[in-house]
């Protein structure tokens, strides 16, 4: 008879021996939980089998893409087709120009794009535009929200408005992070003395619109009101990152959201990637016509990618920008995911467990708080112990959420009642055990 073995743990051991911390990405390693990380071996629809054959309740969609959850029909169809046409070729293609017609047509304040490989790519390239079309070098961003891994955007808040942010990460200069003021989200009266004192010096302000790397934590209405009347009176542009948020909150992303409650409200420029990619490595980043066409070759501002607008991604991207906009498919995926939310809610409600949380179309957060964090600083008191038993305790119920507290949840519509309901009785049980802690 062989022997009981774990293959997740088997494959955690050889890849630390090969690859830095045996992961590609560094919350992969479940350090913030404890414990042996999932090696997924193939996913379908809401559900992924780890090296075990162990089946799992997908919510983190590979961290927001899988909209449609995995293996989509007419998403695999358009793959397949683009793969036996070729899968690189350094050259335009008219999926390109498709998939750039798709994205303006959903996202009015972007008038042209240009399609990269990453959200890190895009978001950089994005300052960078920012910094070339306004001759200014210095920008604003929020502590808590991840905008990829370049150098100037690794920063911590300084020790005051009148002092510039510090690296977080080795290896990044001080001079290079000088020029980036990291404020609070959402504390108007701080981002009101910023403007005062270095208005007439900033390229941009970027901001994640609803926030997914410290959780799920929204910018309010009057804070964003505010990021974009004094970005249009100083003359700076504001930047919206949608990486996470776009097609995933909502067809027009998040800031069809707020252009609901503040009238002619839309960004300068917008950062994508993640859904436009349909879990294919692309992004992009777009805006106005007279910013964008700063970009070489037209303009100054250099950037360039060998695989920017490679044609099977944007075969994937493509189909999925298709399915979503299929009527109904937005109300139909909110309400799942307000129903995986409120069954969360009334389950802690009712074991007595301080809980708190919040959803936009079919991206979630969770805190276990008595109210809604608005910032990072708030974020951070969330207790660390008990999320790792609830997060434990779910797997060992068939359910992967986010094996960080700092991180959103995605639902796909792919998922079933069932599986919410699996989900909400799973935490039920948990909550219970959290009640004695």
């Amino acid at each position: 008879m062989k022997p009981n073995t774990d293959r997740n743990a088997e494959l955690f051991e050889r890849a630390k021996r090969l690859i830095p911390g045996g992961v590609n990405s560094p919350v992969r390693a479940f350090k913030a939980v404890g414990g042996t990380p999932r090696f997924v071996q193939r996913a379908q629809g809401a559900y992924f089998w780890d090296a075990n054959g162990q089946r799992y309740i997908d919510y983190i969609g590979s961290w927001g893409p899988m909209i449609l959850g995995h293996g989509h029909p007419a998403v695999l169809e358009a793959v397949q087709k683009a793969a036996l046409d070729g899968f690189s070729f350094g050259a335009p293609t008219e999926r390109e120009v498709e998939l750039a017609e798709a994205i303006i047509r959903l996202v009015p304040s972007v008038e042209m794009l240009r399609l990269v490989s990453s959200g890190t790519e895009a978001a950089m390239s994005a300052i960078r535009l920012a910094r070339g079309a306004t001759g200014r070098t210095k920008f604003i961003k929020f502590e808590g929200c991840y905008h990829g891994h370049a150098d100037a955007l690794l920063v911590k808040a300084g020790s005051g408005l009148a002092t510039f942010g510090n690296p977080t990460s080795a290896g990044v200069p001080a001079e290079v992070v000088k020029d980036t003021l990291v404020l609070e989200y959402n504390h108007l009266a701080q981002l009101e003395e910023a403007f005062a004192l270095h208005g007439k010096e900033l390229a941009c302000l970027m901001i994640e619109p609803i926030a997914g790397n410290m959780n799920f934590v929204r910018a309010s209405v009057p804070f964003m009101k505010r990021c974009r009347e004094l970005c249009t009176q100083y003359g700076a542009l504001l930047v919206f990152d949608e990486v996470m948020t776009g097609f995933r909150v909502a067809l027009g992303s998040a800031q069809s959201v707020y252009a609901k409650a503040i009238p002619g409200f839309e960004p300068d420029m917008t950062v994508m990637g993640k859904v436009i990619g349909g879990g294919m490595p692309l992004a992009a980043f777009g805006g106005k016509r007279a910013v964008m066409e700063q970009l070489a070759p037209l303009g100054a501002v250099y950037q360039a990618g060998t695989l920017s607008g490679n044609p099977v991604a944007t075969a994937c991207g493509l189909a999925t920008l298709r399915e979503i906009s299929k009527p109904g498919f937005f109300d139909a995926l909110s309400g799942k995911t307000r129903s995986l939310v409120t069954g969360l809610q009334q389950a802690a409600n009712a074991a007595g467990v301080a809980f708190s949380g919040d959803s936009e179309g079919g991206m979630f957060g969770f805190f276990l708080l008595p109210a809604l964090p608005q910032n990072y600083g708030a974020v951070m008191k969330t207790d660390g112990a008990r999320f790792n038993t609830l997060f434990h305790g779910l797997l060992e119920r068939g359910v992967y959420i986010a094996p960080a507290l700092y991180e959103a949840g995605f639902v796909s519509s792919a998922h079933s009642d069932d599986d919410i309901a699996h989900t909400v009785e799973a935490a039920a049980s948990l909550f219970k055990i959290l009640q004695n802690k």
